[in-house]
């Protein structure tokens, strides 16, 4: 049977209540074979202790808690592995930055397009910044058209997120993977 003393260290884990820490006067009790049923702390309790094992309770947020007579380091070790297989089945999204200028040459143009490809299909999401210097500032339609052109060579593998937008001397725009599955 666990007791956590008063002073002792509580991990990201140590969230639920056990044993006599479980403040409601009565509770619903789920077992193994089926219905809850809702009876006096005092009496989960004692059925905990008769089997020794930990009552621990598992919602707190109703009307009556909801607990369950368990080994608790058990039950926090099944805790634990599921918060990890939660945590490698999620997908982390990047943001790539590719920086350019209005009178960007074919080259570099191929060459930037090519690292947005690149990072589309390892399925991050791509910022354009496009930024103007001097006089530059007096054409922005030069800067769209280059947006408008990067659309145009990325259709296949992205699709628009944000538009080009003008945010002071740099017009951004977000792409992110068409997503195929």
């Amino acid at each position: 049977m666990q007791n956590r003393g008063k002073g002792s260290n509580k991990d990201k884990f140590d969230k639920f209540r056990i044993n006599e820490e479980i403040i409601s006067e009565n509770v619903r009790l789920v077992g193994e074979e089926g219905e809850p049923v809702i009876i006096s702390i005092s009496a989960a309790l004692s059925i905990a202790k008769e089997k020794n094992l930990d009552l621990v309770e598992i919602t707190t947020n109703q009307e009556l808690p909801v607990v369950k007579i368990v080994d608790y380091s058990k039950f926090k070790f099944d805790q634990i592995k599921k918060a990890k297989e939660a945590k490698k089945k999620q997908k982390i999204v990047h943001v790539k930055e590719i920086k350019m200028r209005p009178a960007i040459d074919d080259n570099d143009f191929t060459h930037k397009v090519n690292r947005a490809k690149d990072f589309l299909d390892k399925g991050d999401k791509v910022k354009f910044t496009l930024m103007f210097r001097g006089r530059e500032m007096v054409h922005p339609e030069l800067g769209f058209d280059v947006m408008e052109k990067i659309q145009d060579v990325l259709k296949d593998i992205g699709t628009i997120e944000k538009k080009p937008i003008q945010e002071g001397r740099n017009i951004t725009m977000y792409m992110m993977p068409t997503s195929n599955k």
